[in-house]
């Protein structure tokens, strides 16, 4: 069993175990342990997985963090758990806090068994950001979600690529989290730019009253004609199979998706793009490894130079390919996989690549 069908049945489980769970240990044992399990640490080792880890705080002492997680001898993710039906808004993940500045942790999650908040520091460091950077319901799971808890696989747990993905995925989120309100229900800063842009006259309270309805009927105005350009262009390209794939399933795409004039910068690309950075970093400074999105494929290039592409992410339709350069004069092929993690057996291959355009500049 793959690892999104081992998420997928712990989800499926949540309503039929739920109302036998009235402990906050009951919860632990029932949905958080058997995560753990599924991201490949072994909750029985004591060295891997530490119940009711202990730290000293201060003239705290003995104050106990649900579960560490250890790696190469180090803490490098703490969980903090509440019962099944906490609301995680309004609990405090205060040892979270306390422990993230005096360990060597650079994970913190807050969980009641259901909903999984990561928390990581971003704003200062050594000092746990107060907003999450990626929430996981699993009432409510998405596949793209799944795609990110497999960073935290034992596997293929890789701090520092972490904080890069950890930064775009916060901001991201809130961005579009702005943008969606702001949709709904425009903010007066909101409408008084588009109105300035249009309307040349003081910004009174009648004015306001009137471009609020017309900004929030323009927004939706714009993102109906987009998605309808790309149902045409779907249709007329006979790929209607895969705009519904890349976008889940759903019927139409997402709003930053809309936004994007047909170019669609999935999630799954975004990991592609962090995998293989994470191969080459130890070859070349990955900041020279750029993502060019297209409309038919994700390119990776050095340099972002069309004349170096490392690989192309064939990620639109139900069977994903990546697509490998495999002699000099640049012939390429397209290899299925049926998993994001598949390009690691590919890490050769990246990197003979990679050294072939290094060659070249050196000869």
């Amino acid at each position: 069993m793959d690892f999104i069908d081992q998420i997928q049945e712990l989800a499926a489980r949540i309503p039929k175990l739920r109302e036998n769970i009235k402990t906050e240990e009951a919860t632990k044992n029932a949905l958080v342990m058997p995560l753990i399990n599924i991201l490949g640490y072994n909750v029985f080792d004591p060295g891997e997985v530490v119940p009711e880890y202990t730290a000293d705080f201060g003239t705290k002492k003995g104050e106990k963090v649900d579960y560490a997680i250890f790696k190469d001898e180090k803490p490098v993710i703490l969980i903090e758990c509440k019962t099944i039906d906490a609301d995680l808004d309004r609990e405090h993940a205060s040892q979270l806090f306390r422990y993230f500045s005096v360990t060597d942790a650079k994970i913190g999650i807050l969980t009641n068994g259901i909903i999984y908040r990561f928390y990581t520091d971003l704003d200062s460091p050594n000092k746990m950001d107060d907003k999450s950077f990626l929430e996981v319901n699993f009432l409510d799971i998405k596949e793209p979600l799944i795609n990110e808890l497999k960073r935290f696989r034992k596997e293929s747990f890789d701090i520092d690529d972490l904080a890069t993905v950890a930064c775009e995925l916060k901001y991201t989120r809130e961005i579009k989290q702005i943008l969606a309100r702001e949709i709904n229900s425009p903010s007066e800063d909101f409408v008084k730019y588009f109105a300035k842009q249009v309307h040349n006259v003081p910004f009174t309270q009648n004015v306001r009253e009137k471009f609020t309805g017309i900004t929030k009927n323009a927004l939706g105005q714009f993102i109906n004609e987009k998605i309808n350009e790309r149902l045409k262009l779907a249709m007329s390209e006979g790929s209607v199979e895969a705009i519904s794939d890349k976008n889940n399933g759903q019927e139409t795409p997402d709003i930053m998706e809309v936004l994007n004039d047909g170019v669609v910068t999935t999630e799954e690309e975004i990991e592609g793009y962090h995998i293989i950075k994470s191969i080459l970093r130890s070859t070349i400074d990955p900041k020279r490894i750029v993502m060019r999105d297209k409309k038919n494929y994700c390119g990776i290039l050095l340099d972002n130079n069309n004349r170096k592409p490392i690989c192309r992410l064939h990620f639109s339709t139900r069977q994903k390919y990546l697509e490998l350069f495999v002699d000099e004069d640049r012939k390429s092929e397209k290899t299925p996989i049926n998993e994001l993690n598949d390009i690691y057996s590919y890490s050769d291959q990246l990197i003979t690549t990679l050294n072939s355009y290094e060659n070249d500049v050196h000869k």
